[in-house]
Parts: C-alpha cells; structure tokens; sequence
C-alpha cells in the first residue's frame, strides 16, 4: 500500500447554472459529469460535481495562472461564481490491494465498488475531519482543509502502523 501526501493543486470553486457556466467558460472546463457525486477527466483537467449547481475544477497548480486568466473570476457575470481556492484543501492519495481496509478505518461511507464507483466524488468525513473523497486507480484520494494536513499525516501513518 501506498500512502502519499500529494503537492498543491489549482483549484476553482464554480457555482450557478450549468448553461450559465459553460456559457462562460466552457471552453475551458472538461465536460461536466452527467449526475451528481462523479467527476469527469479532460487530459490535464478535472470536473467534480459536489452539489446542486456545484463544481469544483481540479488541475496541477502550474495551470492555475492560465486557467484564473481564462475563467476571470473578478469578472464573472453575477449569476455564477467562479472563486480560486488553491491554498484551501491538502490531497492525499491511498492506494494499493489494502487501500480499501485503512479507508474503512478513517470514512464512515461504503466505498465498495458496486456503490462508490470509478467516477464517484463526494465531500464526507476522513478522520472526523470534512473531506473531499473520490476513486482513483488502485484505490482513494481525499482532501481535507489545509490547516489539518499534518495531522492527517499523522493519523493515516498510526492506521498504517504494525
């Protein structure tokens, strides 16, 4: 199993109608997950759908300058919102044949398969702690507030040990 802290991420909160959005900057969005709780992944890209009218716009953080200048975000027309929140969330990855035992241990939600499947995303709770949860090959990746990065650190290496 592999447990991995991952490096910062572009991240862009987008709220209001779908039309509305992809009026906007659909251009630059993958296509948006066709029901709630999935992802879609363009190459570079990924589109979460976490709620009603909500997104969330994952990319590696070397995209986050060319992706704020193409959403314009100060310039966004008042029925959508579209807010940078990079420095927000922390990622880890947990993957591997035992990955589904420790995320028993740390998430409250049946993530077999059948019920959580390859392109499932949903805000739940990691350690007690709001997290944002998806599948990924071989296994999970969360993100929780960036302030508790530590010590989910801290915690995922416990449930690991011996």
């Amino acid at each position: 199993m592999k447990i991995h802290r991952q490096e910062i991420s572009a991240l862009f909160d987008l709220k209001g109608d779908p039309d509305a959005l992809r009026q906007w900057a659909g251009r630059i969005l993958p296509a948006f997950p066709d029901a709630p709780n999935r992802k879609s992944v363009s190459d570079r890209d990924s589109l979460y759908h976490i709620g009603r009218n909500h997104w969330i716009l994952r990319a590696e953080i070397e995209r986050e300058e060319p992706l704020s200048a193409a959403l314009k975000p100060d310039a966004a027309p008042a029925d959508i919102s579209i807010v940078r929140i990079s420095d927000t969330l922390t990622f880890f990855d947990v993957t591997g044949p035992d990955a589904a035992q420790i995320m028993a241990i740390a998430c409250p939600l049946d993530l077999h398969p059948a019920t959580f499947g390859d392109t499932a995303v949903t805000f739940t709770e990691v350690f007690g702690l709001k997290a944002l949860l998806c599948r990924v090959a071989d296994g999970f990746e969360f993100a929780v507030e960036q302030s508790f990065g530590n010590m989910v650190s801290d915690y995922l290496a416990r449930a690991t040990a011996d």
